[in-house]
């Protein structure tokens, strides 16, 4: 099984087949997917809330950084622990909300009614995508894997590299502007962002068929949290570049 999101890697099952008295379920996985996503839009609302009342960036971000950092921290404690994630998945929805409120209050304030168009999108594409994977439109074949994993390998190396290069003065318009080469980067990127998802669907699937233990339904919606998460923030980007060329 192939993916390129890192928390649903080739080696995540590797260790927890066996036969189990309760395993993971497709069902399973959905229902705590909208547990996690429930916790992530509280704790955002919360940040939101605060921004709003505000309109002042520096009230919120300390809990931006902070949740960032700490969804990070947690994020890898998940994929190394994977039995814990019934406890870390959920602190690490609530901890990316928290990222997630600030950046999407502050996006909002500059362009009125983008973080609706963003949702929309996400969200849309979401199911989308699910039905295209359900009704087999969109088949998951090694070649298809193989494409989006380096794909997907490449943005991550391209967005360390800008990270470097930043850190020494060099900066990258093409990246963050909004020129047609520019917003052509970030169409690509969410393209790419959003088939992570039909592979976290099959590799979810998949991993249920093998008769994975129930509590790798919370790695799996843990799982699937990233690359939704992944997506709305491209989305985000993608609109903020084209409303500043109007």
């Amino acid at each position: 099984m192939r993916t390129s999101n890192p928390v649903l890697s080739v080696k995540t099952f590797a260790n927890v087949r066996g036969n189990y008295d309760s395993v993971m379920t497709v069902q399973g996985t959905a229902t705590k997917s909208i547990i996690l996503l429930l916790l992530l839009v509280i704790s955002s609302s919360f940040v939101w809330k605060m921004f709003m009342e505000s309109t002042d960036s520096s009230v919120v971000g300390p809990w931006m950084i902070g949740g960032a950092i700490g969804g990070f921290i947690v994020a890898l404690v998940t994929m190394f622990k994977k039995e814990w994630s019934m406890f870390t998945a959920p602190v690490y929805a609530i901890l990316e909300g928290l990222f997630i409120g600030g950046i999407s209050a502050t996006f909002e304030a500059k362009f009125s009614g983008i973080v609706f168009q963003a949702v929309t999108l996400t969200f849309g594409t979401l199911f989308c995508l699910l039905i295209a994977y359900k009704t087999r439109l969109i088949t998951v074949s090694e070649k298809f894997k193989l494409g989006v994993v380096a794909a997907t390998g490449a943005i991550g190396i391209f967005y360390l590299l800008s990270m470097v290069l930043g850190m020494f003065g060099v900066n990258m318009p093409f990246i963050n502007g909004s020129g047609g080469f520019s917003i052509a980067i970030s169409l690509f990127i969410v393209v790419i962002a959003a088939l992570n998802l039909v592979l976290d669907f099959d590799f979810i699937e998949t991993a249920a068929e093998q008769g994975a233990p129930q509590y790798m339904e919370w790695y799996g919606a843990f799982g699937l949290m990233v690359t939704l998460v992944w997506l709305y923030i491209e989305i985000l980007r993608l609109l903020s570049k084209l409303q500043s060329r109007d």
